[in-house]
């Protein structure tokens, strides 16, 4: 019933890259492009599983890539794309060029989403959290005020 999972060979590394490891993937890859991610550990001479190998290019090794922090005009695209999208990082990904589904993840969770929270904004409403908080009649039924939320 389908593959098996593909790490649980005896003969795979589990841990961090090692830069020779980085080297071997980076230089396999210029020769031969992305294809076939599973023939490529053997191919490669990495005792990596392709899906190790796949995404340790995608989200580290690729040339296109941007390093560094997220700029002002990321930061308002991401926000205005996850209004319209949700959590949608893929999609969102594919409109900020060189950064990747995962790092918009984590910086959503880690930066833009304690911003909005600091500035009174649902991050998943993008409403003030007033607005949010409040039920159709009227009343404040989570409680919720802001200025109350605690950010440690």
């Amino acid at each position: 019933m389908g593959r098996s999972p593909c790490c649980e060979k005896a003969h795979t590394n589990k841990g961090a890259w090692t830069r020779e490891e980085d080297e071997r993937l980076v230089a396999h890859v210029r020769a031969h492009g992305e294809g076939c991610w599973r023939s490529l550990p053997s191919a490669a001479g990495l005792l990596r599983c392709g899906k190790s190998c796949r995404l340790r290019w995608i989200n580290y090794l690729r040339p296109d890539l941007k390093r560094g922090n997220f700029s002002r005009d990321e930061d308002e695209l991401i926000v205005k794309l996850h209004s319209l999208l949700g959590n949608k990082w893929s999609l969102i990904a594919a409109r900020l060029p060189g950064r990747t589904d995962n790092e918009i993840k984590n910086y959503w969770n880690t930066h833009i989403r304690r911003k909005l929270l600091g500035r009174g904004i649902d991050p998943v409403t993008h409403r003030p959290l007033t607005d949010a908080a409040t039920c159709s009649c009227g009343s404040n039924f989570l409680g919720l005020r802001a200025g109350m939320l605690d950010f440690r």
